[in-house]
């Protein structure tokens, strides 16, 4: 049972920032709604959650945060479809993941209806903010971190969990060229690749600004010992087709559980395109590409959805991709983002509906 509407207080703007938002020209990421949802962890519970003006947080120089990395997010999505009811794709699998996260970072998990109901509620009272140009969509992020105070080298006794959203487009326009890395690892076995903590990307920034400066837009992250195998492209699951066959790596310690990859082999088993979810080894997507049998490589998740790879580096040497007349990646997105706008059926069920 939720938790009733009543119990989110929401104190709202007395000026409201939308007039200000160019909804044709929008970045992602960049301008955000009227309001966010805040809840704390203090005395070992949950507060109620409550709605407040999109505002600066103020936090004590020791908070944990700044000192040992307890932090965690998700990235969601609220699509608008031609009635301007609202929908959202998935969210309890962001959810559970988010929960998973909090557990391998010693975090406090957050009750589904205080995630559930605090969402909803703001995305009812910011629903102004929620794009409907073509390849637009409010970003959602939800936000977990450390806020106790001490120097001390331990879990944090009190933590903030936040949802803040940004009216966004693109996250990648066009197709994007990729290094296979083979120095720098994003993350190890027994490690938290698969949380989405907040280090994990920071750690990629530094390879990924060495690969911008040799010509490429993102990394292809290999293994931590042998760099031979293919495990994530940038902050992205990756796919590869070889001839017709999609192929993409299994998750594990170091790869994440990515909600748009499951979506992506279930409606490829389903329009009947070979699918396996098996190890990928660099040396099999190289000696593909000489061979002509690589068709296509690209990314998935939340942000772009998909993001089509139209070459790849490595050791050197620049490896194109053919250009198909109707590749997987735009077939696919289409069925996804058809769903999430609520242009098509939805028999997977992962249609969520917010408003009527």
């Amino acid at each position: 049972m939720g938790i009733e509407t009543k119990s989110i207080s929401i104190e709202k703007v007395k000026t409201s920032r939308i007039d200000q938002i160019d909804f044709n020209n929008l970045a992602f990421g960049s301008v955000f709604t009227d309001h966010m949802l805040v809840c704390d962890y203090k005395n070992g519970a949950w507060e109620l959650p409550k709605i407040v003006p999109y505002q600066n947080i103020s936090l004590d120089p020791s908070s944990k945060i700044f000192h040992y990395g307890q932090s965690i997010f998700e990235g969601m999505k609220a699509y608008k479809d031609k009635n301007d009811a609202i929908f959202l794709f998935r969210p309890l699998d962001n959810h559970k993941r988010f929960n998973i996260s909090a557990n391998r970072m010693c975090i406090p998990e957050i009750p589904e209806d205080y995630f559930m109901d605090g969402l909803t509620t703001l995305l009812k009272l910011d629903s102004a903010f929620i794009p409907t140009n073509a390849g637009s969509s409010l970003y959602i992020r939800p936000f977990m971190f450390a806020s106790g105070k001490g120097f001390h080298a331990s879990p944090a006794d009190e933590y903030k969990f936040i949802i803040a959203c940004a009216p966004s487009g693109a996250y990648f326009a066009g197709e994007v060229k990729v290094l296979i890395e083979q120095t720098y690892s994003r993350s190890a076995n027994g490690g938290v690749g698969f949380a989405k903590a907040g280090g994990n990307y920071a750690g990629q920034f530094y390879p990924t600004q060495l690969a911008i400066a040799k010509g490429y837009n993102q990394v292809i992250w290999t293994d931590d010992t042998e760099h031979e195998y293919i495990e994530e492209a940038g902050a992205m699951n990756i796919f590869v087709r070889i001839n017709d066959t999609l192929i993409t790596g299994p998750t594990s310690d170091r790869i994440l559980d990515g909600i748009t990859r499951k979506s992506i082999i279930e409606i490829a088993k389903k329009e009947g395109i070979p699918v396996e979810v098996r190890k990928i080894t660099v040396t099999e997507v190289v000696n593909a590409a000489k061979a002509g049998t690589l068709k296509e490589m690209f990314g998935a998740g939340t942000a772009a959805v998909i993001s089509p790879i139209s070459a790849f580096g490595f050791k050197d040497t620049d490896y194109a991709l053919p250009k198909l007349d109707t590749p997987y990646a735009q077939r696919i997105k289409k069925i996804i983002t058809d769903i999430q706008y609520n242009k098509s059926d939805d028999p997977y069920g992962w249609r969520y509906k917010v408003t009527n």
